[in-house]
């Protein structure tokens, strides 16, 4: 039997659609949540260690995450009562980190039959050919793909640098600006490249509060309260 092949979406991709049961009712994704930022996110299988202590991270950051208008998703291929029995077990049983009595509120999606799944390209058949990965998908406001990170099975999430992304990602929208390496709000961010021979002089010679390295790597300042006023519910 030939195997079925399916594509990856990518950055700038609509994300696709689909309808699915969650420990917290249908939804119909990513139409639920158009308005809003969405983190949709795989783990291998519900009742493992790894995977453990990234639900109870991500539900510990869930009040920073609804505060920069981001929903969290969930995924694996297992079922429902299986999702509904380890998020108990999560909270009535699991002490980690200082983390205790952890409940997620964030839908956590039955995909038996990885269709969802295969539609993200979550299934990495040289990895498993019967978890998903640990894939994390970014998606705007107008349901559009805006990052995506995977990791293997083994390794758990950074989850300052998923939150880091999310800060990021509005940041730059807001101001119209791209961020450097290791950029954390209220670093400098760098202005868009100078698109013409008079502008990169102009540049160069300025005596505005902007760091030219050349004339296509300029920096500003960009208060961090501004951003955070910008992009957080208060």
């Amino acid at each position: 039997m030939e195997e079925k092949i399916y594509s990856m979406p990518r950055i700038g991709d609509k994300a696709p659609e689909f309808k699915a049961v969650t420990t917290q009712g249908e939804i119909n994704f990513p139409s639920d949540y158009s308005g809003s930022w969405v983190i949709l996110f795989s783990h291998p299988a519900d009742f493992t260690p790894v995977c453990t202590s990234e639900f109870m991270t991500f539900a510990s950051m869930a009040a920073k995450f609804e505060k920069a208008n981001t929903k969290l998703v969930g995924l694996s291929v297992d079922g429902l009562y299986s999702h509904i029995a380890w998020l108990r077990t999560i909270k009535e049983k699991i002490e980690y980190k200082g983390m205790k009595d952890v409940e997620v509120k964030f839908p956590l999606i039955e995909d038996i039959t990885m269709s969802v799944a295969q539609k993200y390209g979550m299934m990495m058949p040289g990895e498993s050919s019967t978890k998903a990965v640990r894939a994390v998908f970014f998606i705007d406001p107008k349901g559009v793909i805006r990052t995506i990170l995977y990791y293997p099975l083994s390794l758990g999430r950074n989850f300052e640098e998923i939150y880091r992304v999310v800060l990021g990602l509005q940041t730059a929208d807001a101001f119209s600006v791209a961020l450097p390496a290791d950029w954390q709000p209220g670093d400098d961010v760098i202005v868009p490249t100078a698109g013409s021979c008079g502008v990169a002089k102009e540049r160069m010679e300025s005596k505005e509060e902007m760091k030219c390295y050349d004339w296509f790597f300029c920096t500003k300042k960009l208060d961090k309260q501004k951003i955070l006023d910008t992009i957080l519910k208060k």
